[in-house]
């Protein structure tokens, strides 16, 4: 039996799908890559590991399979602990040790069950691509979101081709099997399981580009990550959202929304044209006004399904220039800083554009939970960097937000130094040094002031070496190594490739509500301080996310999250009591005739629609905050 530590970890895996992607450049698994189903990557077998402890699988031959695959290379260390902190290696060593003990006592293996529909789907998809073992099956049966339980499907199916889909499709139809669409997985909101069969689009991984029209046509299996690289390489950007996620299963659960929605915008923004195919077998696109498909570029308030099972989407391709770079400009409350970020959006300056708290740029800059706590009570206790607009932008872009500002900006050098140079920033000398240069300036504007740079860069020693010295000994030199890349310290990779908003789920899992929301500051005040409120109720941790301005600032959208230990009871108690004071009260502001928000609930599956249609439901006023 595994120690008791390993059993923690196995059962607090966040389920983001980090390890599917080599977002470090450090390696993938390969046996997951190999044989992509989630059971071969770090993350399945952390599943696996747990549902052996609770005697919720038996050991099968596929289990064995799997345990054999794992060369406890230790590149899943790494890769975790960058985002999460944890350790899975101690977990694949218990899979192969529980492997090699059931071996040693004679007992044979559990076979899959034979069943006739998953013998007809492998004469459509091949033998190896569609399973119902219980270790593989058991991998696609839950996620982190503590109200649903799981739902072990009758088989995985991993379909390689549009006609692979169409064929198991109408073979569901026929027999009446329902069926769930899984992207990467990364929605954690019990929204990718079912108890009939799971449809894995990880195969499905072709990218296209078009460089003349500035497009790329991709598979429903391509991640963020993977198509932003390939685009930065052709001198391109996409709008992506987090590095994991399928970009097809953002656009279509959420819209696709990040800082870059500033001027790239969001839901139908994104897409040229998208094929699916409906719950029939039906091949149908979107923007086929003869096919019914334009239908799907209406926003309907209410939770539905999504149009059918995409196989494919033409998406946009924005133009970098050679002279973007990044700052962050400082403010001491949430609403000067959202005035602020208004007044950009309104005058068309920046590419990405952000107001983030505290939280965030703690978080989003430190290895460790530790670091990331000092530094979220030095930044607003005494550096007086309560929120931050965050802006992407041109060098003339720069140029107006540094001249609306009126102040120092942290800006790209002070950034690096800042983050390299964290550990030491936080400690009690150097915050106690600041403040007694600051007079009536702040002390983050002397940090960030040019004369006070060559004192300030001394006293932080700015270097991939301080900054590895927060993590484990074991992984110092692992961490020196990745932040001696500059691209890890860098505004406009960081954004592009989105590599550290993973950390936001680091110690707990993250609950996140989305809102989308008229960019007013008394209402965006108002909305947080009662999901601040509910969550503190019920006894929950909670912290404001982010904001970023669209369509000129008219809108934005919203995310305040709560924070939940999905492996412990009393959480999931206390998200129960918190969501039955939430759901009626979110559900009730947004469905009044004269509302004029939306929040994700009712988008979720609609995010191809054209974003007006959400963003603009009613002009007649805005409704009361209880």
């Amino acid at each position: 039996m595994p120690n008791e530590r390993t059993l923690w970890t196995a059962a607090h895996c966040r389920h983001y799908a980090m390890c599917k992607i080599d977002y470090l450049g450090t390696g993938l698994c390969a046996a997951g890559t190999a044989k992509p189903y989630v059971a071969y990557f770090p993350q399945g077998r952390m599943d696996i590991v747990d549902a052996l402890s609770r005697s919720l699988i038996p050991v099968t031959e596929g289990l064995l399979d799997i345990a054999d695959s794992c060369d406890l290379c230790g590149a899943c260390d790494l890769q975790c602990h960058f985002y999460t902190s944890l350790r899975p290696l101690p977990v694949m060593a218990a899979l192969k040790h529980a492997a090699a003990e059931h071996r040693r006592s004679g007992t044979p293996a559990v076979r899959a069950p034979t069943d006739s529909l998953v013998d007809e789907i492998r004469a459509i998809v091949g033998p190896e691509w569609v399973s119902n073992d219980p270790a593989v099956t058991v991998a696609y049966s839950h996620d982190p979101f503590p109200l649903a339980p799981p739902r072990m499907p009758r088989a995985v199916v991993l379909p390689g081709s549009a006609q692979d889909v169409e064929a198991v499709v109408r073979l569901a139809a026929r027999e009446g099997v329902p069926f769930a669409v899984r992207g990467n997985g990364a929605s954690v909101y019990a929204q990718v399981y079912s108890e009939g069969l799971v449809l894995d689009m990880v195969r499905m991984r072709e990218m296209e580009f078009d460089p003349a029209n500035w497009t790329v046509t991709v598979g429903p299996g391509v991640t963020a990550f993977d198509l932003q690289r390939e685009a930065v390489q052709r001198g391109f950007r996409v709008n992506v959202a987090e590095p994991a996620a399928t970009v097809v299963g953002n656009i279509l659960c959420t819209g696709l929304f990040s800082p870059w929605s500033a001027a790239y915008g969001t839901g139908a923004d994104h897409v040229i044209d998208m094929e699916f195919v409906d719950r029939t077998g039906r091949r149908f696109y979107l923007m086929d006004p003869d096919g019914g498909g334009t239908a799907h570029l209406a926003y309907r308030h209410r939770v539905g399904e999504v149009p059918g099972v995409c196989t494919r989407a033409k998406v946009r391709l924005h133009p970098v220039t050679g002279d973007e770079a990044g700052m962050i400009v400082p403010f001491d409350g949430l609403e000067p800083a959202l005035r602020f970020a208004r007044d950009l959006a309104r005058r068309r300056i920046g590419l990405a554009l952000a107001v983030l708290g505290p939280h965030y740029l703690a978080t989003f800059l430190s290895p460790t939970w530790t670091l990331a706590q000092a530094a979220k009570r030095a930044f607003s206790d005494d550096l007086g960097l309560g929120f931050g607009v965050l802006v992407v932008a041109d060098r003339f872009g720069l140029e107006s937000a540094r001249a609306l500002a009126g102040k120092p900006v942290i800006d790209q050098d002070v950034f690096r130094m800042l983050a390299l140079g964290l550990p030491k920033a936080v400690e009690r000398k150097t915050l106690d040094l600041l403040r007694a240069t600051e007079g009536e300036r702040p002390a983050v504007e002397v940090l960030s002031s040019p004369e006070a740079r060559p004192v300030v860069e001394a006293v932080l020693s700015p270097s991939p070496a301080t900054l590895a010295a927060a993590v484990e000994p074991d992984l110092r030199e692992a961490y020196e190594q990745l932040y001696a890349r500059p691209e890890l310290t860098d505004f406009v990779w960081l954004n592009q490739f989105r590599i550290v908003s993973a950390r936001m789920g680091r110690h707990k899992h993250i609950l996140a509500f989305i809102l989308f929301v008229p960019l007013d500051e008394a209402l965006i005040a108002s909305l947080c301080r009662r999901l601040g409120e509910i969550a503190e109720g019920a006894g929950l941790e909670h912290a404001y996310g982010f904001v970023t301005p669209i369509d000129m600032g008219k809108r934005a959208v919203l995310e305040y999250d709560w924070y939940i230990d999905q492996a412990d009871p009393a959480d999931k108690e206390r998200t129960g009591q918190a969501m039955g004071v939430l759901l009626p009260w979110l559900d009730a502001l947004c469905a009044g005739p004269d509302s004029n928000m939306t929040w994700l609930k009712t988008v979720f599956t609609q995010g191809s629609a054209r974003k007006e249609s959400w963003f603009y439901r009613d002009f007649k006023g805005r409704p009361e905050i209880a």
